[in-house]
């Protein structure tokens, strides 16, 4: 079942979101040595990870990871890392260990193995934040894209290499099980325009709506933008 949340401005929106993480966060690692919290990249979140970076919890024992990102360096203006570093690993969360999703390769198969070996003793995702594009896509999961079949499999490894038209580097992406099987779920969305897509793809496939691949015990939270 997947619970929508509305809100009367964003603003509203990421200040209650950031609260319900840093709750969950808490309460995992009162029961939990350490807690993977997957976290989406774009310009949406950024203000969640405004408020949460500030959180009072135990950032050193939680393991930052990106749902997906471009095969960019860290530095590059277009870069999910960068957006971490310089809005949720700062504060109190600076103590939180980083697990990259980026290698210094030329193409993101180059390193699969090396990148999996540091998510996988950290599985299951503890608390994992998503966001949607008006394509109803989620992490690097885009309709269309070249593996999108491979990552939809209840079988898929943990990450998936990912081409896409209109994606002008390829990216890698936690596959759509390891984002479903995350404890606690969260999707942020703004906007009529997502709004509308996200009713539109309760009717459609896992292949047309990637969204629905995630959704199983989600909270959407919504909000005009």
């Amino acid at each position: 079942m997947t619970t929508l949340i509305e809100y009367p401005d964003a603003e509203m929106m990421m200040i209650d979101v950031a609260n319900k993480l840093a709750g969950e966060l808490s309460a995992a690692l009162d029961h939990e040595d350490r807690v993977l919290f997957v976290v989406p990249g774009g310009t949406t979140p950024g203000p969640i990870f405004d408020d949460l970076c500030e959180a009072d919890l135990d950032w050193s024992r939680v393991d930052v990871l990106l749902s997906d990102e471009r095969w960019l360096p860290e530095v590059h203006v277009r870069s999910n890392t960068r957006l971490i570093r310089e809005r949720l690993l700062v504060g109190r969360a600076a103590k939180a260990r980083y697990l990259p999703l980026y290698a210094k390769a030329d193409a993101p198969e180059d390193v699969l193995a090396e990148l999996e070996v540091n998510i996988i003793p950290n599985l299951p995702i503890g608390v994992c934040l998503l966001g949607m594009g008006g394509d109803m896509h989620t992490a690097s999961l885009f309709p269309g894209a070249d593996r999108l079949d491979e990552a939809l499999a209840k079988n898929a490894p943990i990450l998936m290499p990912m081409r896409a038209d209109g994606a002008p580097e390829p990216r890698i992406t936690l596959t759509a099980h390891v984002l479903n099987d995350a404890l606690a779920k969260h999707v942020v969305i703004t906007g009529q325009q997502k709004r509308a897509a996200f009713e539109r793809a309760k009717g459609l496939s896992h292949h047309e709506a990637p969204i629905r691949a995630v959704l199983d015990g989600a909270y959407v939270h919504w909000a005009q933008e």
